[in-house]
């Protein structure tokens, strides 16, 4: 009888706990995916005690993190407060590319010195909300840098053009005429290998990358690693009052 109560008292907590936390990562979410494998997976973390991993990367294509960021970055730190880990992805690599996700045209590409000055700065920004102490920083040159043509040959063969040409920024352009880079292509498999590169559980981006954060879950699977939830949060409009708020659209406020 006693081990009963014990039982189930303890489980009371764990609902308690689950029911704060599920309360605070949910809260300003647009999506919460998969449903139901996202609240198993926040579930599991408490009753095992293990700290959820939550990546959100960031490329340094400009001097300055913008408004925007902040949406992002405040979530992570919701996760941070719940005892979680968060992890920085610096796409040093990535910021070569430039994720095409929402552009109409293909990004200009940016010597690598440049990115790296740009990264200085992002940093300093990034601590003035998260807790620099109980951040995990990765800059993703450190697993790209080693990879030869084999390994990427490899990660391509873990997704196919048609999946890709389905996003809807690509198919507008290829719709209009618009010519679409090879590279640009790499760009949501090189983001879905670092979930696979630092084993994340969670990955945090706006609703225009929906697509990326889904395609980390197939890169991830591809290569044996348990597949992340996603957390999509809103796009914050530019000061033009009219396109989403970007570093090269020059329409943002810096923080």
């Amino acid at each position: 009888m006693e081990r009963k109560l014990s039982t189930e008292s303890v489980n009371s907590r764990l609902d308690t706990e689950f029911k704060r936390q599920w309360g605070i990562i949910a809260r300003g979410a647009v999506d919460l995916l998969p449903e139901g494998e996202f609240e198993e997976l926040v579930r599991r973390s408490i009753k095992k005690n293990v700290p959820l991993r939550v990546k959100q990367g960031f490329d340094p294509t400009a001097p300055d993190i913008h408004l925007g960021h902040t949406i992002g970055i405040r979530k992570l730190k919701q996760f941070q407060e719940l005892g979680h880990q968060v992890i920085l992805i610096v796409g040093d690599y990535t910021g070569m590319i430039g994720d095409p996700s929402g552009q109409s045209a293909t990004r200009p590409q940016l010597e690598y010195d440049k990115i790296m000055k740009n990264a200085e700065t992002y940093q300093k920004q990034f601590f003035k909300i998260l807790d620099r102490s109980k951040t995990e920083v990765r800059f993703n040159g450190e697993w790209f840098k080693q990879m030869d043509f084999s390994d990427i040959m490899n990660l391509a063969t873990k997704f196919t053009v048609a999946r890709l040409l389905e996003r809807d920024d690509f198919e507008t352009r290829m719709r209009r005429g618009i010519p679409i880079s090879i590279h640009e292509l790499f760009y949501p498999l090189m983001q879905g290998y670092d979930s696979v590169a630092i084993k994340a559980n969670v990955e945090i981006g706006a609703t225009e990358q929906k697509f990326n954060l889904l395609a980390g879950r197939t890169i991830q699977e591809a290569y044996g690693v348990e597949p992340q939830c996603i957390l999509t949060l809103p796009v914050l409009v530019g000061i033009d009052g009219e396109k989403r708020m970007s570093k090269s659209l020059g329409n943002y406020i810096g923080i």
